[in-house]
C-alpha cells in the first residue's frame, strides 16, 4: 500500500461518523485557509515583501512538495487549494474586511466544532497521534471528490 493511502486510511478511521465528516468537510479546508492567512499576515523583510512574497508562499513550497512526494494528483489538488486560498485572501484584503480578525475568528470556531465533531465521534484526532495528520486532513477532503470523480490518487 503505498504510504498515501495508508495515511488517508489511517485518517479516515477517526472519521467515520456523518456529522463529524460533514464537520470536517467545512473545517478542513476553513482551517486551511486561515492557517495560511495567519502566516500570511507575518510581516516579512521589506525586499522580500517587493517582490510580493509572504511567509505563506514560503511555506507554501515545502508543504505542496510533501504532497507532491505522496502523490502527482494530490500535490496538483493541493496546489490548487493554495492559489485558490491567496486569491481568497487578496479578495478578503481587497474588500477591506481584516483578514487578522477574519482567520483568528474562523480559526477558533473551526478547530472548536472540529473537537465537538470528535467527541460524537468518540475518537480523538489523528494529530494527537502523529503532527503529520494536520497536512492529511486537507488530502483527506480532496478524496471525496476525487471519489466522485473517479480520479485516482
Amino acid at each position: 500500500m503505498r504510504e498515501v493511502e495508508r495515511l488517508i486510511n489511517r485518517y479516515s478511521e477517526s472519521h467515520q461518523n456523518r456529522t463529524n465528516v460533514l464537520i470536517h468537510a467545512i473545517a478542513v479546508p476553513s482551517i486551511y485557509f486561515v492557517t495560511i492567512g495567519l502566516v500570511w499576515l507575518i510581516p516579512v523583510p521589506a525586499f522580500i515583501a517587493a517582490m510580493n512574497i509572504t511567509w505563506a508562499h514560503i511555506l507554501a513550497v515545502p508543504v505542496l512538495m510533501y504532497y507532491f512526494k505522496l502523490s502527482g494528483a494530490m500535490g496538483a489538488a493541493m496546489t490548487l487549494l493554495t492559489i485558490g486560498v491567496f486569491v481568497g485572501l487578496v479578495a478578503l484584503a481587497n474588500a477591506g474586511i481584516n483578514v487578522l480578525y477574519f482567520c483568528i475568528a474562523l480559526f477558533v470556531f473551526m478547530w472548536v466544532i472540529q473537537f465537538v465533531g470528535h467527541k460524537i465521534e468518540g475518537k480523538q484526532p489523528s494529530f494527537l497521534e502523529d503532527l503529520r495528520y494536520l497536512l492529511v486532513g486537507p488530502m483527506w477532503w480532496w478524496v471525496h471528490w476525487f471519489k466522485r470523480a473517479n480520479i485516482q490518487y
